[in-house]
């Protein structure tokens, strides 16, 4: 079992790697071995997942989320394959962790008096610089 939160845990069985070769620098060792590790992690059918999640998890995950519901990472950061397996698994946990946070409602709040009479005192100064530069009246007539 892999502990994400107190109440999600998710079974190895429920996630699957495959292993292909890596792209970018690294010489012969990327061109031989196959240390990229595609993690594949079908969040729909996921029995710990509850509704609230998973919408969230969607939001969260965007387009690494197919219409089904499973979730692809590719980790291929590190020259080793166990190291790369567990970058994409700590990755996973992180974003369903995310997920499992329930947003935090705003709480509408009205601005301080201080600062609405200094808004307003702004608006009057203003006004009167741009009455002041009307034009000149001749005031001889």
């Amino acid at each position: 079992m892999i502990h994400v939160t107190d109440k999600i845990r998710l079974a190895e069985s429920e996630i699957s790697f495959t292993f292909t070769t890596s792209q970018g620098p690294g010489g012969q060792n990327v061109n031989k071995v196959a240390t990229a590790a595609e993690l594949r992690f079908d969040a729909a059918a996921s029995p710990t997942l509850t509704p609230d999640v998973l919408r969230r998890l969607r939001s969260v995950v965007g387009k690494r989320m197919t219409a089904e519901g499973v979730i692809g990472i590719k980790a291929q950061r590190y020259r080793s394959q166990e190291r790369n397996r567990e970058d994409a698994l700590d990755r996973l946990i992180r974003l369903i962790q995310r997920a499992a946070e329930p947003r935090k409602r705003r709480v509408p709040t009205s601005p301080p008096h201080g600062m609405i009479e200094q808004r307003l005192e702004a608006k009057r100064r203003t006004s009167t610089k741009k009455r002041v530069r009307g034009p000149v009246r001749d005031i001889e007539q």
